[in-house]
């Protein structure tokens, strides 16, 4: 170590010290390790998801200098997930594979208000139906943010599904109050995964969002692909090898009862044929 880095570590306050070494523990005990975005999660909500994951992973929030130090020290390639540690966020540790986490993550969200001058990441779409709502000013709201809307039968109704805001898109205090009165939930609270790191690999969210029964079904269909070319091809596997042996015995037994050849094998199925 130089004497300028050893005089770096030195003027490291104690706790900072104590805290990075807690980190690096954190980072050593887990075989996949992940940066999660925890931007806008209230502390209540933030202990239930750690809760929840009790028992399959293990949640370490701390400043993210200290995070970039410790991913530093720890090194053998997991540095390359500090990348993803910008603004709110946390480490996230596993030693299930980055996919289980994913779908993990994914399945513990859970719907919320959507508030004004934030950006919706998925099209917002009032559905066609009987708002509930009696007659009065709230159908102007409605159709002001771009739904169809009229008053039928002593009530507000939208006559057809109406997209009033796309993705990408801010939304407006008149949009936030309207989804507010129909009680809809645009947006998903939760652990967004921005990276997982491991056995040497780094992780998108993209590579890890897979259908898990649409990827079966392909194995399912590929393996089952195989093997019709395997016995197309009369090349012998362990899985193959009964099936062409079977194949092979009932074509010799064919060609046995069509020459009339002799054999304990075929004696019962001669007469059978000669007494026809």
């Amino acid at each position: 170590m130089s004497a300028e880095a050893e005089r770096k570590t030195e003027t490291i306050p104690q706790w900072k010290r104590e805290e990075t070494d807690a980190i690096v523990e954190f980072l050593e005990s887990y075989g996949s390790i992940g940066v999660v975005d925890i931007t806008g999660i209230p502390s209540k909500q933030l202990q239930d998801m750690r809760r929840e994951l009790h028992g399959t992973a293990a949640l370490r929030v701390s400043r993210n200098t200290l995070i970039e130090r410790a991913l530093a020290e720890v090194g053998d390639g997991l540095e390359g997930i500090a990348e993803h540690v910008d603004g709110q966020v946390g480490l996230i540790g596993t030693n299930d594979n980055p996919f289980g986490l994913y779908q993990q993550l994914e399945a513990s969200k859970t719907p919320a208000p959507i508030n004004a001058g934030e950006v919706t990441p998925n099209d917002i779409v009032i559905p066609e139906g009987d708002t509930g709502v009696d007659p009065g000013p709230f159908v102007g709201d409605l159709q002001t943010v771009g739904a169809n809307a009229r008053i039928d039968g002593g009530s507000i109704k939208v006559v057809e599904d109406s997209t009033v805001l796309s993705a990408g898109e801010e939304v407006s205090a008149d949009l936030a109050n309207v989804l507010a009165e129909l009680g809809i939930e645009p947006k998903e609270v939760g652990l967004d995964l921005r990276g997982v790191f491991s056995e040497g690999v780094l992780f998108s969210p993209e590579e890890l969002d897979i259908d898990v029964e649409e990827y079966v079904a392909d194995l399912e269909a590929a393996s089952s692909a195989a093997r019709n070319l395997s016995l197309n091809a009369e090349y012998p596997t362990a899985r193959t090898a009964p099936s062409m042996l079977a194949k092979a015995a009932g074509e010799a037994k064919s060609v046995g009862l069509s020459a009339a050849v002799e054999s304990p094998d075929l004696a019962d199925d001669l007469v059978s044929k000669a007494d026809a």
